[in-house]
């Protein structure tokens, strides 16, 4: 005879498999030298370095000035022929600055660093809440066109951490027409092989970890007009 379901048959009793200890053991072993793999290999994931020499070369002007510094050199070596500064407004310190976007100062800092005009184009980008770096890509697109770059290689001056990201949000807003590559330029403030170490490096390989999730798989951009 069967017994009675307990809370007046609104619940049920079934068997179920556990872990043993040595099962449990497992999971932990398994679960802890995942996620020392997961730790020594996500700046290498995200920093990636994929470099597509062409016509153009990409330089974020809120980039850091080793980037830039960086970014320069790789133009003088290189086959390059022109240089987009991309970046929207700067949003700090207007009384006191003369450059009205990020892409005007880099600009500025590759006049300084002793690359001609004639070579750099701005690409300045319109004030958005969020989304920034697409909304430059797609400001870097419009120009693009302007200048009959509808089949073009270009290469991104990468930031760290954030190369994987700028990449993938290029790609999405410049269409298939458009080859990007990157050239990543390993971070300054911290060691890259330690990056757990310090709290400029936890913030910022956490911080882009998340964001690259976010870009990869829940942001959906309205396509661009052809």
């Amino acid at each position: 005879m069967n017994s009675p379901k307990p809370f007046f048959g609104l619940l049920q009793r079934r068997q179920c498999i556990v872990p043993t200890w040595r099962g449990w053991l497992l999971l932990l072993l398994a679960f802890g030298t995942a996620g020392v793999l997961f730790v020594r290999n996500i700046y290498g994931f995200l920093a990636v370095n994929d470099p597509l020499p062409g016509d153009i070369l990409v330089i974020e002007g809120w980039s850091s000035d080793y980037v830039i510094e960086s970014a320069v050199e790789d133009f003088r070596k290189s086959q390059y022929k022109r240089i987009c500064l991309t970046g929207g407004p700067i949003d700090f310190g207007n009384v006191m600055r003369e450059h009205k976007t990020f892409a005007e100062y880099g600009k500025a800092m590759c006049l300084k660093l002793g690359l001609p005009a004639d070579v750099l184009h701005t690409v300045p980008a319109p004030a958005v809440e969020k989304d920034r770096s697409y909304a430059s890509a797609l400001a870097l697109r419009q120009w693009l066109r302007e200048h009959g770059g509808t089949d073009v290689k270009i290469n991104i001056a990468g930031n760290g951490a954030h190369s994987r990201r700028t990449r993938l949000v290029y790609e999405k807003a410049l269409g298939p027409g458009v080859h990007v590559g990157i050239s990543t330029i390993a971070e300054q403030g911290f060691d890259p092989n330690r990056w757990w170490k310090t709290s400029q490096g936890f913030r910022t390989v956490v911080d882009e970890t998340i964001a690259y999730a976010y870009a990869r798989f829940f942001f959906s951009p309205p396509k661009p007009q052809p």
